[in-house]
């Protein structure tokens, strides 16, 4: 048996003698570099629509970034974004009581859903129609073309019952399917008299589901009588309620006559919101809902304007 040494020989001189240079072997090298490690830190950036009227009801322009502060679960929260009169796109979702309580003048109604949609509508927004009485359907999916719309608002469907919180529902579930790229603001108009007579979704799944997808929650509340003391106004006090927790607004309308002035209202309200976003701290649990408050720095200046908007959102929403 050879030595190790001269078996090592053999190889060099077998290699030189076949024209190839011997095989050299060295013991690995320990590198004296540190690993270089890449931290993920995931953030999440909140934004978030407002709405700052003076104590007439005016909107109140102007404000800068630093007039306010916004925090999350009371802790003051560093501002990222800020926008005055927002122009980030709109996902809207127009949702008709098609009942025969609320449907009484077609075509006063329709006419002012056109003019609505027409006056509001950009490139950069899309819209989607439903109606709900018995059940709720959708008519035209989101789009971005008024004719698809104003086709659509001739094919609603008249009916006797009035599944109200099974609108607001699945309007959420269809705004959370949007894009929530370029701080898209998401939006539900609703138009009926108040009244849920159906078995479905209650009152909490329905503000859970509109939470979820960010949307402000816009109602105009057709009344037959303005001081009618005999009228169920418990599914008014829930719309006023679902206007206050999304950052939205309800209108009273009495004649069909004023829901043209109400859509303007509402087309108002979504072209003067100022837009504020936040990175959220990391919380240990994701599902938690988590409260959001924004106040006027100046204390004098916040006893002078009404400020409109969300009231929180849940960590695992999209």
């Amino acid at each position: 048996m050879k030595p190790a040494c001269a078996f090592a020989l053999t190889l060099g001189l077998a290699a030189t003698m076949l024209g190839q240079a011997p095989i050299e072997r060295r013991a690995p090298q320990r590198s004296t570099e540190q690993p270089v490690q890449t931290l993920h830190v995931e953030t999440r950036l909140v934004n978030v629509a407002l709405n700052v009227v003076d104590t007439k009801g005016a909107p109140v322009g102007g404000l800068q970034k630093e007039d306010f502060e916004l925090l999350e679960d009371g802790h003051l929260q560093k501002l990222a974004v800020f926008e005055r009169e927002s122009t980030t796109p709109l996902s809207i979702v127009l949702a008709i009581d098609a009942s025969e309580s609320v449907l009484r003048n077609e075509r006063l109604e329709k006419d002012a859903a056109k003019h609505f949609v027409k006056a509001l509508l950009r490139t950069q927004d899309e819209l989607d129609l439903m109606d709900f009485s018995d059940t709720v359907r959708e008519i035209v999916p989101f789009t971005n073309d008024p004719r698809r719309i104003e086709a659509g608002l001739n094919e609603i469907q008249r009916g006797d019952a009035t599944a109200l919180y099974d609108a607001i529902y699945l309007a959420g579930q269809r705004l959370q399917s949007t894009s929530g790229a370029n701080g898209r603001r998401r939006v539900i108009v609703l138009i009926t008299d108040g009244g849920d007579t159906v078995k479905g979704s209650h009152y909490t799944q329905a503000l859970e589901q509109a939470q979820r997808a960010g949307a402000m929650v816009f109602s105009i509340i057709i009344i037959p009588v303005y001081a009618d003391a005999g009228r169920n106004t418990g599914g008014e006090h829930a719309l006023i309620q679902i206007a206050n927790d999304t950052g939205g607004k309800y209108y009273y309308v009495e004649d069909p006559k004023d829901l043209e002035p109400a859509f303007r209202k509402i087309s108002d309200d979504l072209r003067t919101q100022y837009l504020l976003g936040y990175y959220a701290p990391p919380r240990d649990s994701e599902s938690s809902f988590r409260t959001i408050k924004i106040r006027m720095k100046d204390p004098a200046m916040q006893q002078k304007v009404d400020l409109r908007y969300r009231t929180g959102y849940y960590g695992d929403s999209k």
